[in-house]
């Protein structure tokens, strides 16, 4: 497809790697020529210095024949502009990133109005996935497929734990709940396992199952956890307020430490049932003054990683039962990796990995529905969860009869609402929304490239 990326901060160079990679024909327009020439010489793709907004740069970009235009700058108004311009010069869809909260009510009426085809919100995308993890703290990182009837959990391995040292196939003598280790990570290594895999200490694995399966689970190996009820938050920017917002409204006690006293006025306001703390979530009295030791969780989220990072590492030492933080730069998550950081998000990547989950059901629409995708493992790993809408080659067929292409892992059936863990007489039938697990090299366009 032809794709108009406008604006190359570190949300345009994540898609324009990404696309390009998947074969995509990839224009980059962005204001600063520096950026464009690296994005051009970085991925193989075209690039334009100039205003993603502006009639003849966006004529001369090809606006005119394009099938996707996704603008990401950093101005709400201007992402936008150039969604309704390229739309009026002829490109069939649009994406637009919209960060700011007072549009947040709005966003409705924004993208029906103006005809966009999706609007992307990457701090309330990053809230809401902080805010499954705190709902479920056992987990390192929580995604959900099938409006949350099923979800992926990682976690990591403790010394001396109960999986440690076991073969997958021995997982029933452990825990009796049906749940399908569907990933490992090892170190630099990916692996997608089969019944032999032995697990060892320090793997970060990937699991999936029903939401009260995996909780038996965790109960099962000694890694269960309370739903955090005593939340610190450091850092009052949008992703702050988002997660505040949607905590406030199960009973969550909230405190957030906001440095900036105009901006505390703000939240107080927008969050009456939060505690507004005006002071330096760095400062180490402040921390202990405001409880930081005998809170549940700690989500960390100023706007500099490394101060994220440092603070993540401090509350852990403290003992705080779980601590998330933002981490924006991809070499700094990494290194949190390595560090054992407990959990972090990142709202760039969130918001790449939605679009790119819309462009490809844009692009295959016919053959199959994609209904939810996510990067997992550094990227190295893509969960998907498709629809069946037709009879074809594969339904109806116990699966043990089925070919499936090496690194290529059926994860989950969901069928009538009812959640499946498949085995080899287990069978696919129309109607199913069923989860892909994959570590090739390629990428899946649908469920029959699964199949050899």
């Amino acid at each position: 497809m032809r794709i108009i990326i406008v604006g190359d901060g570190k949300v345009g160079m994540i898609l324009t790697e990404y696309l390009s990679r998947e074969g995509h024909d990839v224009m980059v327009i962005d204001n600063n020529p520096e950026v464009v020439e690296h994005a051009v010489s970085a991925f193989d793709v075209a690039g334009l210095s100039g205003n993603g907004a502006n009639y003849n740069i966006l004529v001369e970009a090809g606006a005119t024949r394009a099938d996707l235009l996704i603008a990401a700058t950093s101005s709400d108004e201007m992402n936008i502009l150039s969604c309704l311009m390229a739309k009026k010069l002829g490109t069939d869809h649009t994406i637009a990133r919209v960060r700011n909260p007072e549009y947040a009510q709005q966003l409705v009426f924004i993208r029906e109005e103006l005809g966009l085809s999706m609007i992307v919100n990457p701090e309330f995308e990053a809230a809401q996935e902080i805010s499954r993890v705190l709902r479920f703290p056992s987990a390192i990182k929580l995604d959900c497929f099938s409006k949350g009837r099923v979800d992926l959990a990682e976690i990591r391995l403790p010394e001396n734990g109960y999986l440690a040292g076991h073969k997958l196939s021995e997982l029933y003598k452990i825990c009796k709940e049906k749940v399908l280790i569907c990933a490992v990570q090892r170190e630099d290594e990916v692996y997608i396992p089969d019944g032999d895999f032995m697990l060892l200490a320090g793997d970060r694995i990937h699991i999936t199952g029903s939401h009260s399966a995996l909780a038996s689970f965790f109960k099962d190996i000694g890694m269960f956890k309370q739903k955090s009820k005593h939340v610190l938050i450091i850092g009052g920017g949008k992703i702050g307020y988002y997660l505040a917002r949607q905590l406030s409204d199960t009973g969550v006690d909230i405190r957030i430490i906001e440095q900036s006293e105009k901006r505390c006025l703000e939240l107080s306001e927008m969050l009456p049932k939060a505690t507004i703390i005006h002071g330096d979530g760095t400062d180490h009295a402040t921390l202990q003054e405001e409880g930081l030791a005998s809170s549940d969780a700690c989500v960390v989220l100023t706007g500099i990683d490394e101060e994220n990072m440092v603070l993540a590492m401090y509350a852990q030492t403290l003992g705080v039962s779980k601590v998330i933080t933002k981490i924006d730069r991809r070499s700094f998550a990494n290194m949190a990796e390595h560090m054992e950081i407990d959990s972090f998000v990142s709202p760039k990547v969130i918001t790449a990995n939605r679009i790119i989950r819309y462009v490809r059901a844009m692009e295959y629409a016919k053959d199959a529905d994609i209904k939810t995708l996510y990067k997992i493992v550094n990227g190295q790993v893509e969960a998907l969860e498709f629809a069946i809408r037709d009879k074809s080659h594969y339904t109806d067929k116990p699966l043990k009869a089925l070919k499936m292409k090496k690194g290529m892992l059926i994860a989950c059936i969901i069928r009538h609402g009812r959640v499946i863990i498949p085995n080899g007489d287990s069978h696919l039938e129309v109607g199913d929304s069923v989860v892909i697990v994959t570590a090739t090299d390629g990428y899946v366009k649908n469920l029959e490239d699964i199949f050899a």
